[in-house]
């Protein structure tokens, strides 16, 4: 039989093209919690494990697997993960040792693992000094007793700053990082009701990148659904059955503030939330504030009675379609307390704000 010889240019462009459709992990763990590591797969909705593989007596490990898509995957062992970002073609290199308190890892062969472990460095910082700021509450609470009002106010301040430190740094890397997957998952940690008007336009930026990746498409598709209705926007018009029977519509109150409060009665930080609006439309409403209140109630009974009960003297309606009608969809609330506060001009101005937010907000608007 003739033996059929493959050229070794040939050989390792077929190996090269092989490579091309798996990804490889070569990885090693000092000090490791366990002899079983495992591969975890995150995606739009979940993580769940995809491999494990045993230590070596040198605690090296491999994984080798295709991806549809460049994806998040983990590693993980004991209660420790390490996040990587992997696509076919990739030859990952990966350290770490589990006696390390700052539970950091090197990496290479992926530039998004890289940016990835960079972003984690960034929000560990921040998480750790929200640990920090935890257990110094905790111990001043104790000593306190009953009366830890007072403590909580001292430390509320230190954790909001920290909080909104750690939001600038993840805009920062979003921004600097939109042709990487790891600006990403770092954009999916932000707040979306606090940075909508960043998001929304982040995602007009990736709109075309990062094609079958079902997070970042879902989270585009989500995107498109708020734009409409984000600050800045012209709030769309709609009708809504009042509830005396009467059709209520958006364009009623043109030349008007108007707040669009979603809510429902059997909501409790609605509920909470209600002697405030109250208080405020009682302070404003003289001064051109109108209010109109969409429950998202199924039952009317519940409806009017939480009218009475919270002395809600505004206008009401609803299509008792709990998240299912067509204004709730319309204005892509997905969870309630939610507001819409609308400029004379029919643009919305804010939104979904509370508590002493609202009240400076109101302030403002109307020296």
């Amino acid at each position: 039989m003739k033996k059929i010889m493959i050229p070794a240019v040939m050989l390792a462009a077929l190996v090269s093209c092989k490579d091309k459709d798996a990804f490889k992990i070569e990885g090693k763990i000092e000090h490791p919690a366990q002899q079983k590591v495992y591969l975890l797969e995150a995606d739009s909705t979940n993580v769940r494990v995809v491999d494990s593989a045993q230590l070596s007596e040198q605690n090296t490990f491999e994984f080798k697997k295709a991806t549809p898509f460049a994806n998040l995957y983990k590693i993980k062992n004991g209660d420790q993960e390490f996040d990587l970002i992997v696509e076919n073609g990739n030859t990952i290199d990966f350290k770490t040792d589990l006696a390390d308190p700052n539970h950091s890892y090197t990496t290479s062969g992926s530039e998004d693992s890289e940016k990835i472990r960079e972003y984690n460095r960034i929000s560990n910082i921040y998480t750790a000094k929200n640990t920090k700021l935890a257990n110094e509450y905790q111990e001043a609470a104790a000593a306190k007793g009953v009366n830890q009002d007072s403590i909580l106010k001292k430390f509320l301040p230190s954790f909001e700053q920290n909080m909104s430190s750690l939001s600038n740094e993840i805009l920062k890397f979003v921004d600097q990082n939109k042709n990487s997957l790891a600006g990403f998952y770092a954009a999916m940690a932000l707040d979306q009701l606090k940075y909508e008007q960043q998001l929304v336009a982040y995602a007009d930026d990736i709109k075309d990148k990062f094609k079958g990746n079902p997070a970042v498409s879902q989270f585009i598709k989500h995107m498109e659904v708020v734009k409409p209705v984000s600050v800045g926007h012209t709030a769309p018009d709609f009708s809504i059955p009042g509830i005396d029977g009467k059709t209520i519509k958006l364009s009623d109150y043109k030349g008007k503030y108007i707040m669009l409060d979603f809510w429902a009665s059997w909501c409790v930080p609605c509920r909470k939330e209600n002697p405030n609006v109250v208080r405020l439309y009682q302070q404003y409403h003289p001064k051109g504030l109108d209010i109109l209140g969409i429950s998202l109630d199924e039952k009317k009974d519940a409806w009017q009675k939480a009218i009475s009960d919270d002395q809600l003297v505004w206008a009401h309606g609803s299509e008792l379609q709990n998240f299912n009608g067509p204004t709730v969809q319309k204005f892509g609330v997905q969870a309630i307390p939610s507001n819409f506060i609308i400029d004379p001009s029919g643009k919305i101005i804010a939104k979904n704000i509370t508590g002493n937010d609202l009240t400076t907000f109101f302030a403002k608007t109307f020296k």
